[in-house]
């Protein structure tokens, strides 16, 4: 009798066990979340929030800059980091709304940044009008950085031109580096037949996953898709069934992998404020917006993983 007491203790404790780590997100002690964004138009630079649970974020510097732009068009908008195999963070963002380049910095430690480079990554095509929204994924399979954003290159695409908005009417370019100095000739990255801006790629399991915004004005979709492919390069199989929330205009899209599932968050920009939907398998999602809190103003952004150590680092920006 004594041994089945024990055995139906333990079970339950199981049970127990299971249930708490079955709805808890919160991550190991050694582990936080960080969002870089901006605000405004971008104009005062880099801001950071961190997060225990990937939905309640707090800012970090009082809600100050931790960096102002200082190129192109001296604004720092769409900023994406990520930390590289090397230990370093690495950032790009958008210099202007015009600007055929984009940013790059590096840090060691979020506060302390590089000299900031402008990356000519339109230079060769004299018409583009503008690179917006470039973000930089580390690719484990080819042991490089892809570097990819948006570009208008007017005439390109005649058959969707007359659906964009004045005339933008991008596509997604791309370069590669292994040492962030030497690239390789920006190429046409992603072509889905429409207007597309925003995109952003994981590797997810043994697949690679892109979230891309269907930027077309008429009519208007202004919504997420979401590709996948078996790399980097594709090929990308697109589900042209919107997973955002219906009937809601966002833009960029960042996805942030947690322990039990993954997070795309994204700025509904016409309501300024931040939304996010849930999913633990890319096909079934849940919009669980209303209980995202993000610190007022976030715009376009970012989010990552990192360390204690890492994080202990910005404990001054608190």
């Amino acid at each position: 009798m004594a041994k089945i007491l024990r055995f139906a203790t333990l079970l339950v404790a199981i049970q127990v066990l299971f249930a708490c780590g079955k709805h808890d997100q919160r991550l190991p002690a050694d582990d936080v979340y960080l969002f870089s964004s901006f605000r405004g138009n971008g104009e005062d630079g880099l801001h950071l929030a961190y997060s225990h649970d990937g939905l309640v974020w707090q800012a970090l510097n009082n809600e100050q800059s931790v960096l102002t732009p200082q190129i192109g068009g001296k604004l720092l908008r769409d900023p994406c980091i990520i930390l590289g195999p090397d230990n370093i963070f690495h950032m790009v963002w958008t210099t202007g709304w015009e600007d055929k380049g984009i940013g790059l910095a590096h840090s060691s430690d979020l506060i302390h940044w590089s000299a900031q480079q402008y990356l000519a990554v339109m230079a060769d095509f004299p018409t583009a009008r503008n690179a917006w929204a470039p973000e930089i994924t580390w690719d484990e399979l080819t042991q490089q950085y892809f570097i990819y954003w948006a570009s208008t290159i007017p005439g390109t695409y005649p058959q969707t031109e007359a659906s964009a908005d004045k005339g933008w009417d991008h596509r997604i370019y791309a370069t590669t580096t292994q040492d962030f100095t030497h690239y390789t000739p920006t190429k046409l990255f992603y072509q889905p037949d429409f207007n597309v801006i925003d995109a952003t790629i994981a590797k997810v399991a043994n697949d690679y996953v892109m979230i891309v915004k269907d930027e077309t004005r008429y009519p208007p979709a202004k919504n997420m898709l979401m590709a996948t492919g078996p790399s980097m390069e594709g090929p990308w199989l697109l589900n042209a069934i919107p997973f955002s929330p219906k009937d809601t205009c966002v833009e960029g899209p960042t996805m942030l992998t947690t322990h039990e599932g993954h997070y795309v968050y994204f700025d509904q920009y016409t309501e300024h404020r931040y939304g996010a939907m849930y999913t633990k398998d890319f096909q079934q999602w849940q919009n669980v917006s209303e209980h995202l809190v993000m610190p007022e103003g976030s715009r376009h952004g970012s989010a990552l993983r990192v360390s204690a150590v890492q994080f202990n680092a910005l404990q001054q920006l608190r």
